[in-house]
């Protein structure tokens, strides 16, 4: 189920997108979602590109144990 919109942005989510062999996960901050591609930061600080039409499953989560 994804049960994030545009309206998250700015919040931390978790997200499982389909890809070829499976599916990738990917945690951080959503920032971004333009033309049907959302954008994430990782804690890494790297950027992750998403297509909507891939998401398998998305939610908000609460910020890291610190």
């Amino acid at each position: 189920m994804v049960a994030i919109s545009p309206a998250d942005v700015g919040k931390r989510v978790t997200t499982r997108r389909r890809v070829p062999g499976g599916h990738r996960d990917a945690v951080g901050v959503l920032e971004s979602w333009r033309d049907g591609v959302l954008t994430i930061r990782k804690r890494d600080g790297s950027l992750v590109e998403i297509a909507e039409d891939t998401l398998a499953a998305a939610k908000v989560v609460p910020p890291p144990a610190r």
